[in-house]
């Protein structure tokens, strides 16, 4: 296979560091020969070719979350509840822009391994660790170095495979806590599903009630991220509203996920979309020609007059298509910046060889590296359970959200004190 090593150069905020080679071609590879046997299944049981990755690991692709942490800095600042509402969820939804046009599928963590990401500039730090193998379950934990809030949950991500899309359903509970205000809102983020595996083009549509529960004063935010419905019409949009304890509406949220939110009075909001309503079917009157025929998919919002801009999508560096449709974000995530050797944890996902050696375009290595750490996965499972040993996490334990009560991961901290004694050889 042929390998190109050109390099795209962005790092943190943009300055120019050297990153993963282009992407190779899956041209030449039989993906329904592999899938059909597939379907209906949970493909987190399935060893998949490599064939199907992008150079980050599942970790890391978690990490991308925190792309918009001004969003929480900012509500850390604002008096109001139903303001600091309107930046979570706008906070919640910029979570999954990065995965517009993402069709590449992360590499599965092994079993203890960890990520660690600290940004000065951005004023936070955060650590993740892969508790389970099965269940793949990856848990996180965030905070800002001012102590101003922290972002953590656990995920465990379902994957099937349905003949011509693969459906993704992350179950697992986001909470963010704001500790100048003793505030702690908790919620789930949307189904996900890539359509077009086998043929055509690939895309990714969102969807699902995504309902964000402040529990501390009662104030809640339903979004509904609307399938794409006939003719695409609602290809990624948002939309949805926030309530007080009393189920009184006061801000109305619309947008797209892989583009921008606004917020505006329900009143205002409700006009508009009678006024449009009215519109369209004043135009449909006229029993126009183009009636039937399929629209193209605005990737604009139309804002309303009256309306506050929440958030707005960062644009994608120029040759994003040919590095795995990767942000400015997520192209820094595989640095090795001087002097991180021997701070970070070696369990770190930038050393994994196989990771390392497909951003570097050498596809063969990388295929005979994943084989070699999963057959060692498996070696280590199989010397567990002959000694009757149970896998132990190092920096997360299972509990209760104490919030919503469902099964979860708690941080114990101590990762940042450096100390790594007896960690697991899993490279």
């Amino acid at each position: 296979m042929a390998r190109c090593h050109l390099k795209m150069e962005y790092g943190r905020g943009g300055n120019e560091i050297i990153s993963s080679s282009p992407m190779f071609s899956r041209n030449d590879f039989s993906v329904w020969g592999f899938l059909k046997k597939c379907i209906g299944m949970e493909l987190s049981k399935i060893t998949m070719p490599i064939v199907f990755n992008e150079p980050l690991s599942f970790l890391q692709r978690i990490t991308e979350y925190m792309e918009h942490t001004y969003l929480i800095h900012k509500a850390c600042t604002l008096s109001d509840s139903i303001e600091r509402m309107q930046l979570v969820a706008a906070f919640a939804i910029s979570a999954v822009a990065s995965q517009w046009d993402r069709t590449g599928k992360p590499f599965n963590p092994l079993l203890g391994e960890t990520f660690e990401l600290t940004r000065d500039e951005e004023g936070y730090r955060m650590i993740s660790e892969q508790v389970s193998h099965h269940p793949p379950i990856s848990a996180f934990y965030s905070e800002s170095l001012n102590q101003d809030f922290s972002f953590h949950g656990s995920i465990y991500p379902k994957l099937k495979f349905w003949g011509k899309s693969v459906e993704a359903e992350p179950k697992g509970t986001m909470t963010l806590e704001l500790s100048k205000h003793r505030e702690a809102y908790t919620w789930t983020n949307p189904m996900c599903c890539v359509h077009n595996v086998i043929l055509g083009k690939l895309w990714i549509e969102q969807y699902g009630t995504v309902e964000i529960v402040n529990h501390s004063t009662g104030d809640k935010c339903v979004l509904n991220f609307k399938p794409c419905g006939m003719f695409g019409k609602e290809l990624h949009r948002v939309e949805g509203h926030i309530q007080d304890k009393s189920k009184k509406k006061h801000q109305v949220i619309y947008g797209k996920w892989t583009e921008c939110v606004y917020s505006i009075e329900p009143k205002v909001y409700e006009a508009n979309k009678k006024a449009e309503k009215k519109s369209k079917e004043v135009k449909s009157g006229t029993g126009g020609d183009d009636a039937d025929e399929m629209p193209d998919v605005q990737e604009t919002v139309t804002m309303i007059p009256g309306s506050t801009l929440l958030w707005r999508v960062a644009p994608r560096p120029p040759n994003s298509t040919q590095m795995y449709n990767f942000t400015n974000f997520a192209m820094t995530l595989n640095e090795l910046e001087p002097g991180m050797i021997g701070v970070i944890a070696p369990t770190d996902c930038r050393l994994r060889p196989d990771i390392r050696a497909m951003e570097n375009g050498d596809i063969d290595t990388a295929s005979r590296e994943k084989e070699r750490l999963e057959e060692k996965q498996r070696a280590a499972r199989r010397e567990r359970a002959k000694d009757e040993e149970e896998w132990s996490t190092r920096w997360f334990q299972q509990g209760k959200n104490p919030y919503t009560g469902a099964s979860d991961w708690i941080y114990k901290g101590g990762y940042f004190d450096r100390r790594y004694p007896h960690l697991p050889d899993i490279y």
